[in-house]
C-alpha cells in the first residue's frame, strides 16, 4: 500500500469524465483502494475517488467515521447514483482537491447508490445525512465535476487561485 499524490485545482484531469471498471473487482482494482484509502487517511479525508490521484476508473473510497470512532472504510466500484427526492439542504463541502476551500453545496437529502463492494459483491442500499452528501460530492468526481462547479464563476476562480497560490508558497518553502 502506497500513499499517492492528490491530483489539484486546476489540473485538467480532474475534468475527466472515469471509464467503468472492466471484470470486476480484481486484485488490481482492491490495491488501488487500499492505496486510496491510505492516501485519504493521510490527507486527512472523509472520501477520495480514484480520479483525484490520476486513475481514470469509477472507484471511490470513503469512511465517515468521527474522531476517536474504530475506522469504516467503504469502498465503491461502478457506483450509480438515483436520487430518491427532490429535497435538497444545503450543506459545508471541502475536497481534497481544493484544499482549505469550504463552501455550500445544495443537493438532494437522499439518494439510492448501487455498487459492487471491495470482495465485488452487488450492493443496493440508500444513502442519507453525511452518506448522500458524501458519495454524491465523489461521484461527481468520476464524471469531471468539481464541488466548486456548483460555484459562482467568481467564487469559483477565487478557489482555484487561491489553491495555485497555496500551491507556489508551499513549492517556494521547499526549495
Amino acid at each position: 500500500m502506497a500513499i499517492r499524490e492528490i491530483l489539484t485545482v486546476p489540473d485538467p484531469r480532474l475534468k475527466e469524465v472515469s471509464k467503468p471498471v472492466e471484470g470486476g473487482v480484481t486484485d488490481d482494482i482492491r490495491a488501488l483502494m487500499d492505496d486510496m484509502l491510505d492516501t485519504m487517511y493521510d490527507a486527512p479525508g472523509i472520501g477520495l475517488a480514484a480520479i483525484q490521484i490520476g486513475v481514470p476508473l469509477r472507484v471511490i473510497v470513503m469512511d465517515l467515521a468521527k474522531e476517536g470512532e474504530e475506522a469504516q472504510p467503504r469502498y465503491f466500484v461502478n457506483p450509480e447514483i438515483l436520487p430518491l427526492t427532490e429535497d435538497k439542504a444545503p450543506y459545508e463541502e471541502g475536497c481534497l482537491s481544493v484544499p482549505d476551500i469550504f463552501e455550500e453545496v445544495e443537493r438532494p437529502t437522499e439518494c439510492r447508490v448501487k455498487y459492487l463492494d471491495y470482495d465485488g459483491n452487488e450492493v443496493e442500499e440508500i444513502a442519507t445525512g453525511m452518506y448522500a452528501v458524501c458519495i454524491q460530492h465523489e461521484m461527481d468526481h468520476l464524471e469531471g465535476t468539481l464541488f466548486i462547479d456548483y460555484l459562482s464563476r467568481l467564487k469559483r476562480q477565487r478557489a482555484v487561485d487561491k489553491v495555485k497560490k497555496i500551491k507556489r508558497l508551499k513549492q517556494k518553502s521547499a526549495a
